[in-house]
């Protein structure tokens, strides 16, 4: 198979793991940032760019970072709902956003625990759309999922590889 074809039927089997979680336990264990995750899985199958550390460490500093930006600039205001332009509550926001990115970059440079799309995650609980600390968790657990399937089809794939050769022998 084709490199471009397995990497996208990858991340589309990686992403649909938790979309099938989400629909069946109607929790919001399906977000943006998952997607980039799934991507960077499938791309780069067994590089450190997808070492467990740095895949749940860099999507568990993002949350933490934004749970601490938005409880302490904006706890009660969310992005769902557009701002009037130059409120307080959109600079509350925008504030939070910031902290959380610059916190969670830091973070993960200081902990070698490097995982771009833990930025989005950062500001997906920073602009408050899953802030509370059991949808951290939530995020947490799904990416630790994502994880877990990613393995499941590298091991399947091994051992079809292994047959393939078997039966060519």
């Amino acid at each position: 198979m084709d490199d471009r074809t397995g990497t996208t039927i990858h991340t589309g089997i990686l992403i649909s793991t938790t979309a099938v979680l989400a629909w069946l336990s109607g929790l919001p264990v399906l977000f943006p940032s998952l997607g980039p995750s799934a991507f960077v899985l499938a791309l780069f199958q067994d590089s450190d760019a997808t070492a467990p550390r740095r895949v749940i460490g860099g999507h568990a500093i993002g949350v933490v970072a934004g749970l601490l930006s938005y409880y302490l600039l904006a706890g009660g205001v969310s992005m769902v709902v557009a701002t009037d332009p130059g409120s307080l509550e959109g600079l509350r926001l925008a504030a939070s956003g910031v902290l959380a990115t610059t916190l969670t970059a830091g973070g993960m440079l200081a902990t070698d625990t490097r995982h771009p799309p833990a930025c989005a995650t950062t500001l997906i609980v920073a602009l408050g759309l899953l802030a509370t600390p059991l949808e951290g968790a939530l995020i947490v657990l799904a990416v630790a999922v994502l994880l877990a399937c990613h393995r499941l089809l590298l091991a399947t794939e091994r051992i079809g590889a292994r047959y393939e050769r078997l039966l060519r022998s």
